[in-house]
């Protein structure tokens, strides 16, 4: 880049300034350049007729007006920054960025840079972090992409006030169209502001062209007027009843067509599209649901969140490889890990040879805690820890903890382990006061102490942990029962509603299918504490058997990767 005096005829405008409307308000700015002349350079590029400028379009056209004023002979060259031809990216940025310090540029014209910025690969974030603006300001001016033609027209009129122009861009296109039907009518009032957004979202009727299912499944009353066309549902929860079907069956009508992932949208959810790009079903591309307050449903096919796309090109070129989201999370796995490898050292008291033979195994090829140190227990929440240490294995195996004290005749430093953990070692036991009293004890009281040891000893959240599981037939329903930390940890919606199924019944599932997590948690509550009707009323989550079986396909379970790993050697 740089600076050239250059003759006002030989300079124009751009087509790529960002600024539509505006840019002849030079009232403010003109009385400094009559006395002081041009203080800040313009920026332009050479293009085959002259110059373009690409930022200082208003100075431009203050100093064609002091020109005009002096009958076209007032004017020395500009000077001006230039910059190097075909660059429409930079152009672009330049031009807002000399806007959006400036004066405030119309929202639509906002809109159409960023989204020029989007088409070459740029991100909300992105765009956000390099005009030092907020993310949610672009993501505000990107919705208006959301926005039918009339509409966009009459606001750049001056038509339509801003704060019902957002509330617009919320609605749906068929929303959209029906305001504008009212706005255009001559009787017809179309509501504004907050009457706008109780008309789009709060108690409006539910129109039958929003079914997905046949009308004769409804047994409610359909209700039309003698003078319009639309018919409207008498029992809004009858339709959602038998609309919340109906998108499970379009859902898995997808999932048959081979789409691998299809997300349910909350009701009301709104669908930001900017936040997506367009991604072959080949190429891992999802389905996204839509389900508007008046019931509506758009389906959004072959689409990949933006930040998730970003990531497969890096891989492509080299990079990591992205991995799916989880199943669970890794408070969800930590509180799995830990009851089930309480009920499974339990269970293992009771096998007093396999006990000397994993200890052996230990001995010949280590494992995780053969230094040899008690099992951590740490529990990633007070939660997780109050639910593992009240429940029946965890008192079962404190009950053997002393019997086995007892024969040792330890006492004393009743809340610690047998054997020493890595952080306790100043209160580790006299090797010579044990040994001496092992020498007195016989074979079997011996057996019984290596065999909590072992049990002791036995790593949470490993695989040796799921082998052991179905070895020893280990069922958790004799230890463990769902409690209110399980369901709180819970947060897949998938997981969720296939849960609610197995529990309350497939019917239920689906009609609480767009439900939110809260609701369909506390009916699977209500159902195992006797408060409404089980399905299945001594039901056990597939992540408490053994093997675990998951729920979904998105992978990233510890225990279920682990017996796929050692499986095959317990068959």
């Amino acid at each position: 880049m740089k600076l050239q005096h250059i003759d006002l005829n030989d300079l124009k405008a751009t087509r790529l300034n960002v600024r539509k409307t505006g840019a002849k308000d030079i009232a403010d700015i003109l009385p400094s350049i009559r006395s002081q002349g041009l203080l800040q350079p313009l920026l332009v590029r050479p293009n085959c007729e002259g110059y373009e400028i690409i930022a200082g379009q208003r100075r431009y056209h203050a100093l064609r007006k002091l020109a005009d004023e002096a009958g076209g002979n007032g004017s020395a060259p500009v000077p001006c920054l230039v910059m190097d031809a075909g660059d429409d990216v930079k152009a672009v940025e330049a031009s807002l960025a000399e806007n959006l310090a400036r004066l405030p540029m119309d929202e639509i014209d906002q809109y159409k840079a960023f989204a020029a910025l989007v088409k070459q690969g740029r991100s909300a974030d992105d765009i956000a972090a390099h005009f030092g603006i907020t993310e949610r300001m672009v993501s505000q001016r990107l919705a208006i992409a959301n926005l039918i033609t009339p509409i966009l027209k009459a606001y750049q009129g001056g038509d339509i006030h801003p704060s019902t122009l957002r509330i617009l861009t919320m609605a749906t296109k068929a929303q959209q169209k029906a305001w504008w039907a009212l706005y255009e009518s001559e009787d017809g009032h179309a509501p504004e502001g907050y009457r706008l957004k109780n008309w789009l979202f709060g108690g409006e009727q539910i129109l039958t062209t929003s079914a997905l299912f046949d009308l004769s499944a409804y047994d409610g009353a359909l209700i039309s007027d003698l003078f319009g066309d639309e018919v409207y549902f008498d029992d809004p929860a009858k339709f959602w009843s038998l609309q919340n079907t109906a998108i499970a069956a379009l859902r898995q009508s997808y999932l048959d067509d081979g789409w691998q992932d299809v997300a349910i949208l909350e009701a009301g959810e709104h669908w930001a599209s900017w936040e997506h790009v367009d991604t072959s079903k080949e190429d891992g591309g999802r389905v996204y649901i839509r389900i508007a307050d008046n019931g509506e449903v758009t389906a959004y096919e072959g689409q990949l969140p933006r930040k998730e796309a970003e990531r497969r090109l890096n891989a492509d070129k080299g990079g990591d490889t992205p991995k799916p989201k989880p199943e669970i999370t890794k408070a969800m796995q930590n509180y799995l890990e830990l009851h089930r490898h309480a009920a499974v050292r339990v269970s293992l008291l009771e096998h007093t040879d396999i006990a000397l033979r994993l200890a052996v195994a230990q001995v010949i090829a280590g494992s995780e805690l053969w230094d040899v140190t008690a099992e951590p227990q740490k529990a990633a929440t007070e939660a997780i820890g109050q639910s593992v240490e009240s429940g029946k294995a965890e008192q079962s195996f404190e009950e053997a903890r002393k019997t086995v004290r007892g024969l040792l005749g330890i006492e004393g430093h009743t809340d610690r382990t047998l054997v020493t953990r890595k952080d306790d070692w100043d209160r580790s036991h006299d090797l010579h006061e044990v040994f001496a009293k092992l020498l007195t004890l016989d074979d079997n009281a011996v057996m019984q102490v290596l065999t909590f040891v072992v049990a002791e000893t036995l790593p949470s959240g490993s695989a040796m942990v799921e082998a052991l599981g179905k070895l020893l037939g280990t069922d958790m329903a004799t230890c463990w029962s769902p409690d209110e930390t399980f369901l709180g940890l819970l947060r897949d919606k998938e997981v969720i509603n296939t849960m609610l199924g197995e529990v309350a019944g497939k019917p239920i599932a689906e009609g609480n299918l767009t439900a939110t997590a809260k609701v369909q948690k506390g009916i699977i509550a209500d159902c195992l504490t006797g408060a409404r009707k089980s399905a299945k009323p001594d039901w056990q989550p597939r992540y408490m058997r053994f093997p675990m079986a998951a729920y979904t396909k998105h992978g990233g379970i510890r225990a279920v990767d682990d017996w796929k790993a050692v499986g095959k050697h317990y068959r």
